[in-house]
């Protein structure tokens, strides 16, 4: 419980409002799409104010993560780490701050995962990220990271890994439910992520 609190806590930094208020001086939750993450904050002030978004939310889930895992509660391992994963997604995505109304958690998810486990983090992210080259859905991509990490993290973290992953994949899931139906009506636009690189450089 202690390793959920520290993670919601460091969730509830957006590094998307703080960019927002410098770059324009009003809120994420008002600039483009509304959604307080780095692919709304590419498209709207370039590719490096993404980067800037993107390192900020992998270093608050790194820090949660990694202190909980290595320094508070050095002996549960990967388990301190799922937990504190999984409460800075819970700030990330509902910050008391803003109403409990905040981002969709993609960048916390990969980087908790990869605290969680190195090898089998890194290969989740690419499984999401060929998801999106292949079909151009961002959504889709999402929540297939927490989908490929599910098998290895009840066959080699054990059931609580695994239960905090199954946590993980709702919560993306609930997140990005109203754009994959849009997936599935056809009403979803979609994203070629070589293209938009190669145009912004």
């Amino acid at each position: 419980m202690i390793c959920l609190l520290i993670g919601y806590l460091c969730g509830n930094f957006l590094t998307a409002e703080a960019v927002a208020r410098l770059k324009k001086g009003g809120s994420a939750f008002s600039v483009g799409s509304g959604n307080p993450g780095m692919a709304n904050m590419a498209k709207q002030f370039g590719i490096g104010t993404g980067a800037v978004v993107l390192a900020g939310d992998l270093g608050k889930t790194f820090i949660a993560c990694l202190a909980c895992r290595w320094w508070l509660f050095h002996g549960m391992g990967g388990t301190a780490a799922a937990w504190a994963g999984v409460g800075v997604v819970l700030g990330h995505d509902f910050p008391m701050w803003h109403r409990l109304k905040g981002g969709k958690g993609v960048a916390c998810t990969c980087a908790a995962l990869i605290c969680v486990s190195l090898k089998y983090g890194i290969l989740a992210c690419l499984v999401g990220l060929v998801g999106v080259l292949f079909s151009g859905y961002l959504a889709l991509g999402a929540v297939l990271i927490p989908i490929a990490f599910l098998i290895p993290a009840f066959l080699t973290g054990g059931g609580e890994i695994g239960a905090l992953t199954l946590v993980l994949t709702l919560l993306m899931y609930q997140r990005n439910r109203g754009n994959l139906e849009k997936i599935r009506t056809g009403q979803e636009l979609k994203t070629d992520l070589l293209a938009a690189l190669r145009k912004r450089k």
